[in-house]
């Protein structure tokens, strides 16, 4: 049977990529974004002419009843509950701590850590119900274990991720239902380019690999995750990062 695969925030950056790596892998992909209908529209379109099946859902992913209403759609559309979900949906903003408002803190948190609660619960039942196990790969950062100034909401959401991924892990385990974190490093997208016109440059001087990641580079790691070859891997953090994090000391300042 085809193998079926969601992934939340599809629409741009590394999920837009995902989809498309997905989906040249076999996969039948239904994603998540939320507006940004002619990007989403775009990604449909693009991946379909290619031979694969593809659908997208404007869902705003911390909202049970959104998600519990996309998940029924693409499981309708499917013909099968799925055997991945990647939670990618996230959000960022920069500001110091004591400048930070409440309104934004909250607005990560719900998001990133909140968002890849609803989909692993809700999904992970779905599995559960179907009499499968499954795969759940949840999308971290190097604020996972390093304090980067003017992203605490971030980093905070980024490492609870991590620890959500571990005690899932645990308890997912006796449902046949893996659960693994992949935290990139540098990763070259539009939005790191329009943040920092020098992103490139500043960030491949201190990667051990001298360069920066991109997309592409987060699709194999997924894939693997997501495939039999890590059938034993579980609760565990893949670290794409070209060797950045791996070192004695933080060489990056703001």
């Amino acid at each position: 049977m085809q193998k079926f695969v969601i992934i939340t925030g599809g629409s741009s950056g590394i999920g837009r990529h995902l989809v498309h790596a997905f989906a040249a892998g076999g996969y039948d992909v239904a994603f998540t974004h939320l507006g940004k209908m002619d990007a989403a529209d775009e990604v449909v379109q693009d991946v379909a002419h290619h031979g694969a099946r593809v659908i997208g859902h404007d869902t705003d992913v911390a909202d049970s009843a959104a998600v519990a209403g996309f998940l029924d759609q693409a499981i309708s559309w499917a013909g099968q509950a799925p055997d991945v979900l990647i939670n990618n949906a996230g959000i960022q903003t920069w500001a110091p701590l004591l400048e930070l408002s409440e309104e934004r803190w909250d607005m990560v948190i719900r998001t990133n850590l909140k968002g890849t609660f609803l989909n692993t619960k809700l999904t992970a039942q779905r599995m559960i119900d179907a009499g499968k196990g499954g795969s759940i790969i949840n999308l971290g950062s190097g604020c996972n274990k390093l304090a980067f100034p003017k992203l605490v909401d971030y980093t905070a959401s980024k490492g609870g991720i991590e620890q959500f991924t571990k005690v899932s892990a645990v308890e997912l385990g006796p449902h046949g239902i893996r659960v693994n974190c992949i935290a990139p490093g540098a990763i070259e997208t539009a939005r790191t380019r329009a943040e920092a016109p020098d992103y490139g440059k500043t960030w491949g001087d201190v990667t051990p690999l001298r360069r920066v990641g991109t997309p592409e580079d987060i699709a194999g790691p997924a894939l693997f995750l997501a495939g039999e070859q890590s059938s034993f891997v579980t609760g565990q953090t893949i670290w794409v990062d070209g060797g950045v994090f791996s070192q004695a000391f933080w060489p990056y300042r703001d």
